[in-house]
């Protein structure tokens, strides 16, 4: 890492109570570079005796957080916003280097995570209770807010920044503290903010961050009755596991799972609004992305025209190393993800469709997989109902209104929906009968702050960011005040 300014925030060890300490047994894992499938580092290797100590940190440092003031919990974050957004060129290098995605793409993902941090530290100055007309004279009914308890953390290789900090962010807002795990394969990211938060001087054991074992770290923080609550961000198979081993503490639970996210275009659509939509939702992060699109509905009056257009414009897409300034897409996470995307479109094209790929230079068995259209996919097809997690974009063709809500919401998942269309009328209907938590009109870039992020069926439960983000981490107390007279 001698491409950081600062090389302080290179921490290959684990953060708890505000030191980064090897693990127990000195156990490590190699964390590898994406582009080039080189080692970057090795990183302490933690388990359940080193969570197991984290929880009780966590719990003896919410005893002073929880009780601070909202304003003073609400300049702690804003600290750390400011250590981490004076800090994004490098932190951008850091998640670029074990992520893979362009060192742009990843300094906006710097500045979207610390956006979290900066909107629940003034959302924490906004928790409010409430007066309820009272039974009797003499009495007063109130509710008050507080926080949960312990909150542990489960986050994933795709936003390992972003991820992290808009779990956090609340979690502390509301007066909880955390335990966190990342992904091993982009343990750097976030271990990096917990050097940054001992810059902002957020009390020892507030945040604590492991990355190592995923059962071992996962299994001491479901088991923990200390730990109230767990909040995930990764695959529904996993999410229904973590759901139901917190059911035997009765834990309190978020999750952002699963997408299989439609992307509709009416007849009357722009098209080539569509289009640049499309591409910029589609191929972000190498398509690895839980809310960008993985069916194309479009419908058959403007299908010939809208598939010229994708095919023209995904033939600009530059594949690239994270490096290089005109890298538009990176590589795939390593050589599963590649066989995955592989398998997905070979099952298309053995059921009759065409896959059109853009040029790459990168030899068959590197991370690297260029952008590709298929045309004349069908339901029938695994693409239409699995995850892509790649940089496919797969076409089905619908004749009317009706059929493309009922192709869209044909999925067990509703994280994300997107369409285009020039009749306001249309735009209510669907947007409206869209199975979706969140629906992008006209629009394909949904996620800020400010918004309710978040899925229906199984795609999760609960909500990130906005002024619903604290709900799930905070408990409503009833108070009577009686004999009042």
């Amino acid at each position: 890492m001698s491409f950081l300014t600062d090389d302080q925030l290179f921490q290959p060890h684990g953060f708890i109570n505000g030191e980064f300490v090897a693990a127990d047994n000195k156990s490590t894992f190699v964390v590898f570079n994406p582009a080039t499938k080189q080692a970057i580092a090795e990183v302490a290797r933690c388990g359940r005796e080193e969570t197991k100590r984290a929880i009780e940190h966590a719990k003896d440092a919410m005893f002073g957080w929880s009780r601070l003031t909202a304003k003073q919990r609400s300049e702690f974050l804003m600290a750390w916003h400011d250590q981490i957004i004076a800090n994004k060129k490098d932190l951008a290098k850091l998640l670029s280097s074990e992520q893979g995605k362009p060192v742009a793409e990843a300094e906006g993902e710097i500045v979207y995570g610390a956006s979290y941090i900066k909107w629940f530290a003034e959302e924490a100055k906004r928790i409010y209770g409430d007066i309820i007309p009272q039974s009797s004279s003499d009495s007063r009914l109130l509710c008050i807010k507080q926080p949960v308890g312990v909150v542990a953390c489960i986050t994933p290789w795709n936003f390992p920044n972003a991820m992290l900090t808009r779990k956090i962010a609340p979690a502390l807002a509301a007066g909880c503290t955390v335990v966190c795990k990342p992904a091993s394969e982009t343990p750097l990211s976030a271990l990096a903010l917990g050097e940054l938060a001992n810059r902002a001087g957020i009390p020892k054991g507030v945040i604590n961050i492991l990355a190592g074992s995923t059962a071992e770290i996962s299994s001491a923080l479901t088991e923990s009755s200390v730990v109230r609550k767990l909040t995930f961000t990764g695959s529904t198979p996993v999410g229904k596991l973590l759901t139901t081993e917190c059911a035997k503490t009765l834990k309190r639970t978020s999750m952002e799972l699963g997408g299989n996210a439609p992307f509709i275009v009416f007849e009357t659509a722009d098209l080539d609004a569509a289009v640049s939509g499309l591409i910029a939702n589609k191929f972000r992060n190498a398509g690895q992305t839980c809310v960008c699109t993985n069916r194309v509905l479009v419908q058959s009056s403007v299908i010939e025209s809208f598939t010229e257009k994708l095919i023209t414009a995904t033939n600009k897409l530059k594949l690239g190393d994270a490096f290089s300034a005109d890298t538009d897409i990176g590589p795939l996470i390593n050589e599963s993800a590649v066989k995955k995307v592989r398998e997905l479109v070979a099952n298309a094209e053995q059921l009759g469709a065409q896959s059109v790929s853009a040029e790459s230079n990168y030899p068959a068995d590197s991370n690297f997989v260029a952008p590709i259209v298929i045309k004349n996919a069908t339901t029938d097809m695994d693409i239409f109902s699995e995850e892509i997690f790649g940089p496919v974009a797969a076409i089905f063709e619908f004749e009317n209104e009706a059929q493309a809500i009922e192709m869209a919401n044909d999925s067990p998942f509703g994280l994300a929906a997107y369409f285009y269309s020039n009749d306001m009328s249309q735009v209510w209907r669907v947007g409206e009968a869209l199975e979706a938590g969140m629906v992008g009109i006209n629009d394909s870039a949904i996620s800020n702050e400010m918004i309710p992020f978040g899925g229906v069926k199984e795609s999760g439960q609960g909500r990130e960011g906005s002024k619903y983000g604290l709900d799930d981490y905070m408990e409503i107390k009833h108070l009577k005040m009686g004999g009042l007279k």
